[in-house]
């Protein structure tokens, strides 16, 4: 039997499990909101073109309106200033697009102090546990965020002194981008950045580092619960936007049962 017959065999009998990580894209999905005087993208919205109606007796379509960063998706390189002629996101290599990924739980940190921080020492730690970090994977970083993605104002947390959510501390961020063999970074939150990390020295380090090494974000996941700590694969391809800064994307993930 070939390889991917045997591949395909495997997810129809279950003995393959196919986890979304994707969060529904709707009105409603919470969308990171930049204080003046910067500039926001738009909340996502359906156009409704025809729907079995005059304009289009047999058939139903929408425009979509929305921006590249908008739900579940996908950072590329050129996103952030520090790799500003980097790849767009039509440039990413479609072998990246499949990787093995590992999970990192800090939901319970997370749950006593929104501004949690990873450190250094919690991924070293988990290596020590777990092993090494996978060349050309994904760390997958649990929070427990998602379950507040159904409420915009729990989602974002924001209060006069801004977002209050957990992410990677600066020297953290320097450190996955230039001493680890990661393909990038996969979050719960509305970005890859904590909600404070506006003022981190560099502000926004994740995109900063990350992306300024070459390296991938991808937003607001979901049901990284369900994934054991190593092992699972991650298949994450946005579109392939000439130019683009980021896709949605659906975030598919493969587990051995």
């Amino acid at each position: 039997m070939s390889v991917l017959q045997s591949f395909v065999d495997s997810v129809r009998s279950g003995a393959i499990e196919v986890i979304d990580l994707t969060a529904p894209l709707t009105a409603e999905t919470p969308i990171l909101q930049l204080p003046e005087p910067f500039a926001n993208t738009i909340p996502f919205r359906l156009e409704e073109i025809s729907r079995y109606d005059d304009r289009g007796p047999a058939w139903y379509w929408n425009d979509i309106h929305t921006g590249e960063h908008t739900g579940t998706h996908f950072d590329a390189p050129v996103h952030w200033v520090t790799a500003r002629d980097g790849q767009d996101v039509s440039q990413v290599p479609a072998r990246s697009l499949i990787a093995p990924a590992v999970v990192l739980d800090f939901a319970d940190e997370a749950a006593k102090d929104p501004d949690f921080l990873l450190q250094i020492d919690h991924v070293e730690q988990w290596e020590r546990a777990n092993g090494p970090l996978p060349d050309g994977g994904w760390l997958l970083y649990r929070t427990g965020w998602d379950a507040r993605s159904g409420d915009q104002a729990a989602f974002i947390n924001a209060d006069d002194n801004g977002p209050h959510t957990p992410g990677i501390s600066a020297e953290c961020a320097e450190w996955l981008a230039s001493e680890t063999p990661i393909l990038g970074i996969g979050v719960e939150t509305v970005g890859t950045d904590a909600g404070a990390a506006h003022s981190f020295d560099p502000p926004f380090p994740c995109h900063s580092f990350l992306l300024g090494a070459g390296k991938y974000g991808l937003t607001q996941l979901r049901n990284i619960d369900r994934l054991p700590v190593t092992g699972a694969v991650v298949v994450a391809p946005p579109l392939p936007i000439v130019g683009g800064s980021g896709s949605p994307v659906r975030v598919l993930a493969l587990v051995e049962r």
